[in-house]
């Protein structure tokens, strides 16, 4: 990293870190962060990550800031409702980090244009609350070779693992192969917001790791919180050689 004064003083406690030092915050400099979903869990991620000193953040999400949000998307305030929420995000994010280079994206990521969004990232972050979408950025990332970082809550409840980090790594589908019969949205039962900063980031922390590589990621585990009680655990999670996205009989 260059010998700059204010980068130093930004990111002291970084630097101390022997696990991160100059090299890791380079490396964080140069990295390119794509996050599906400017919501609950993507949020307090992309604000963690701009702290952190991220270079290049997209921020895909076709939404508009709504007075539901606020209860825990705390990127947006009140003046915000009824703008883009990946266009706020971004100037959010721009604001908190000059160092770090941001795009909103105000499109619904899809089939057709997942492989031209999610190309040219270093990581993916799914912090969507749809099946349908997480399976779509689960493809496209698997086509790109692309580790995804994904999260989910509902209610006290939370999740997050890494997936797609190698050809022996398992992806979201051998996590959910086929969408739930009786999926349910935050909308229809509930969260409590600050369940949502807890996810949001270790899912930043997890991206962190990844590009700096310190400590073991959660490629191959699953992180399972307990708001509720205050319990969390760890549980392995292996590929599923009957996976219908990555396994060697899948399309």
């Amino acid at each position: 990293m260059a010998v700059n004064p204010d980068a130093i003083n930004r990111y002291a406690r970084h630097l101390v870190l022997k696990e991160i030092g100059g090299p890791g915050q380079q490396a964080l400099l140069q990295s390119r962060v794509v996050i599906v979903g400017a919501g609950g869990l993507g949020g307090p991620a992309g604000l963690y990550l701009a702290a952190a000193g991220v270079g290049h953040i997209t921020i895909i999400d076709d939404d508009k800031v709504d007075a539901s949000n606020l209860q825990r998307q705390v990127q947006f305030i009140s003046s915000d409702i009824g703008m883009d929420k990946a266009t706020i995000m971004a100037d959010t994010l721009d604001d908190l980090n000059p160092d770090v280079t941001t795009r909103g994206i105000v499109q619904r990521l899809n089939a057709d244009n997942a492989h031209a969004l999610l190309q040219g990232a270093d990581i993916v972050i799914d912090g969507v609350d749809d099946f349908k979408a997480r399976f779509i950025t689960n493809d496209a990332c698997l086509r790109l070779g692309l580790p995804l970082v994904s999260g989910a809550l509902g209610r006290f409840k939370g999740q997050v693992s890494v997936f797609n980090t190698d050809a022996d790594a398992p992806c979201y589908r051998c996590l959910v192969p086929d969408i739930p019969p009786d999926s349910e949205t935050c909308a229809a039962v509930g969260v409590v917001g600050a369940l949502a900063g807890v996810i949001g980031s270790v899912m930043a922390l997890e991206v962190i790791k990844l590009i700096t590589g310190a400590g073991d990621s959660l490629a191959g585990r699953l992180w399972l919180y307990d708001g509720l009680a205050a319990e969390s655990r760890t549980i392995t999670l292996p590929k599923d050689a009957a996976c219908p996205a990555c396994s060697n009989n899948s399309g």
